[in-house]
């Protein structure tokens, strides 16, 4: 039988002293990497924190490194990026979901409509502890605008030409009402993603009329294509005509200018010779008209005058005057033209023309001066 030995006791203590102290060593060990661990937390980019204490939001958390204190703070993380919820389909299988597409328009017809709410987080503490379930209260605020627009509106504009409009408004009144409710979201665009009849025979309709629409689009882009090709031409040839109209408004000013000039040039040789001028008007008068045309020439005066017949006497003068010549005296030819010499048988034909021309040399002369004035 083994007996107690008193001097082995204080080894006994000395052991026990040693596994206490390495037990408080490892628990140190292990509880140090976990509090450590545990205060340090991550916010990716597209993220933002919220920070409590003791259950209060103190702070919200940008991205980047952070510390909070174990158990007493708290974070909570919130995805700031732009998401989406579908109204009237569902997004894993794209089906309509009859519930929430199928809508009344003004003029009582079914219409199935599908819309895509695009949204964020713009307040991250309202958007966790405002209220218990944010996204669904964006969801029924949604469901609810989009009828009362869809409502308002005529089958024809929600099917065809009224989507940009119903679409502005719906994101009108969706922004409102949240704010109003106060949950930290907002709406960033409101897309209507399908808006067809319910039935086939009326849905081929409306597609119809699309095509039509669309056909008149074409057609008006062809109509402003053309007139750009056409327009730049129009206007060059518009300026060329206004620049030959201005051209020929110039010349013709200049023309009148000279001709005025002209005339008074002669008026003034006029007052000072009338009877010289007078003269000189009518020679050069006469060498402008006489050439080519049938003459007469009347031999009784001590000069020979030379007339125009048919600018005196008219083509039935002209030829009684020459029937009167050939009983008197016969024909004479003078230059390239015919002439008739005639005595005093000739004066009296030239004055049974009708013209009321005398035919005397001097009388001639005279006649012939007034008329060149």
């Amino acid at each position: 039988m083994e007996t107690f030995d008193p001097s082995k006791k204080p080894k006994l203590n000395k052991i026990t002293g040693l596994l206490k102290k390495s037990g408080v060593i490892a628990v140190l060990v292990i509880a140090i990497p976990v509090i450590g661990i545990g205060s340090v937390y991550n916010i990716q980019e597209q993220e933002q924190a919220v920070l409590t204490t003791l259950g209060s939001a103190k702070t919200v958390a940008e991205p980047g490194l952070h510390f909070k204190i174990p158990f007493i703070q708290r974070v909570q993380k919130v995805n700031t990026t732009i998401q989406g919820v579908a109204i009237g389909y569902d997004p894993s299988d794209n089906q309509s979901e009859e519930a929430d597409s199928l809508m009344i328009t003004s003029d009582y017809n079914f219409v199935n409509v599908d819309f895509f709410v695009e949204y964020k987080v713009v307040d991250p503490v309202k958007a966790v502890y405002a209220s218990q379930d944010p996204f669904a209260i964006l969801q029924n605020i949604s469901r609810s605008s989009i009828r009362t627009v869809i409502g308002s509106y005529d089958v024809d504009s929600v099917l065809t030409t009224g989507k940009n409009e119903i679409q502005s408004r719906v994101k009108e009144m969706v922004m409102n009402k949240l704010e109003q409710h106060d949950v930290g979201l907002s709406v960033v665009n409101v897309t209507i993603q399908d808006s067809e009849p319910p039935t086939a025979e009326v849905m081929e309709a409306f597609k119809a009329v699309e095509t039509a629409k669309q056909g008149k689009e074409t057609a008006l882009n062809n109509a402003n294509k053309y007139r750009n090709e056409k327009l730049p031409e129009a206007t060059a040839q518009t300026d060329k005509i206004l620049q030959e109209a201005e051209s020929s408004k110039v010349q013709r000013v200049n023309e009148a200018n000279a001709e005025v000039a002209k005339f008074n040039a002669m008026y003034e040789e006029y007052s000072k010779n009338p009877e010289v001028t007078r003269k000189r008007m009518f020679y050069e008068a006469m060498e402008d008209v006489l050439p080519g045309m049938k003459v007469i020439i009347d031999g009784t005066g001590k000069t020979d005058t030379i007339l125009p017949l048919d600018s005196f006497t008219g083509a039935a003068g002209a030829a009684a005057s020459q029937d009167a010549g050939n009983s008197a005296t016969g024909q004479n030819s003078l230059g390239n033209g015919t002439g008739e010499r005639t005595g005093n048988d000739g004066k009296s034909g030239m004055k049974q023309s009708g013209s009321g021309t005398q035919s005397t040399g001097s009388q001639t002369d005279h006649g012939a001066e007034e008329a060149a004035e």
